[in-house]
């Protein structure tokens, strides 16, 4: 037996910013977000951007598109056929697996099964609604039972593996953001020229080409997967650390889509995130300090199933869009990013 290894906890700064201005179908008001960050800087610039969101009526628009979380299977067949035919059988029988999933848990339903045959390998990518938990042990545990259950059907199929690397579980893929794998937000504002002039030192038509020049050609040169951002990952990261979630998750959440167009009444900016990766509930959630941070954000309310889960989501998207803006904000002038991180950035003994 191995010995007893000792657990304990790493402190990371953590400051509240804001309060945003947030409305949508999910969340409607001004709340001040947790980051949890080393990088200093990060929170006078989403401060900014918050700043921005108080001076635009109705704030960020934050709508959910949908949610679902997915868990992929590997069955072996003798051949391509028999994968055909057996997923055909399948396929006829989606009923039942929706009475297997409900039978092993009073939160999660089988939304849809996708399947994949390549050669002798059937690959089904089952997506499962999950209530306010992000959901990743909840669909283990239901695609295990869906496996027995299926191989039980005596339909010519061995086990191959309970994870098919088809779900696709933190890593950069185009299949979550084509299918769905988490909760799928659009954060949007219109901006009026004075604020952007005023508070972003910029102007709308200088915004719009770097969104273009830099997220659009610059991420394809670089061989991006479905990503078109500046930095979506530093804001995931902070505000995840701070609520209790799986910061790994980062890696599919960070691929999204900032857009931008200068209109006759303003500057319209979106940040698109079809993956975010949440709960508000299961694993970490019943520490303190993330108690306290759900608790705050509201996401300790009586709502409908997911109500929570979708709130929070909200409030990262909003988050993200703060900080998207106002980095893309400085970049358009030469020399104000990093002269900007001197100001901010902790340079303890130095001066």
């Amino acid at each position: 037996m191995s010995a007893e290894r000792e657990t304990y906890s790493t402190g990371v700064p953590t400051q509240w910013v804001g309060p945003i201005r947030v409305s949508g179908n999910a969340v409607e008001g001004e709340i001040e977000v947790p980051l949890a960050t080393y990088e200093s800087p990060l929170w006078p610039s989403v401060g900014r951007g918050a700043k921005v969101s108080r001076l635009v009526e109705g704030g960020i628009r934050c709508t959910v598109l949908g949610e679902q979380m997915t868990r992929s299977v590997l069955f072996v067949a003798d051949d391509g056929a028999h994968a055909h035919r057996a997923w055909q059988a399948i396929e006829a029988r989606i009923g039942d697996l929706e009475d297997v999933v409900a039978a092993g848990s009073r939160h999660a339903k089988l939304k849809e099964v996708h399947p994949e045959i390549v050669g002798n390998l059937l690959y089904l990518r089952f997506a499962l609604l999950t209530g306010d938990a992000s959901g990743h042990n909840m669909v283990t545990l239901a695609a295990d039972h869906l496996m027995s259950e299926i191989l039980s059907w005596d339909l010519g199929l061995g086990y191959g593996s309970i994870s098919g690397n088809f779900c696709t579980d933190k890593k950069a893929t185009g299949v979550n953001g084509v299918l769905g794998r988490g909760r799928n937000v659009v954060a949007d504002i219109l901006i009026p020229h004075s604020v952007v002039e005023e508070r972003l030192r910029t102007d709308a038509r200088e915004f719009a080409e770097l969104v273009v020049r830099k997220n659009y050609v610059g991420s394809t040169i670089a061989g991006a997967l479905r990503s078109a951002n500046a930095h979506f990952a530093n804001m995931l990261l902070a505000f995840y650390t701070a609520t209790g979630q799986d910061a790994a998750n980062i890696v599919e959440g960070s691929q999204g889509f900032t857009y931008a167009e200068a209109r006759e009444d303003g500057l319209y900016f979106s940040c698109t995130l079809p993956h975010l990766i949440v709960g508000t509930v299961g694993n970490g959630k019943d520490l303190p300090d993330v108690e306290y941070a759900l608790q705050r954000l509201g996401c300790r309310e009586e709502r409908e199933p997911g109500g929570n889960a979708r709130r929070l989501a909200s409030l990262v998207a909003a988050t993200v869009l703060c900080g998207e803006l106002s980095l893309l904000a400085a970049q358009t002038n030469q020399g104000e990013l990093m002269a900007t991180h001197r100001k901010f950035e902790r340079t303890k003994g130095q001066k």
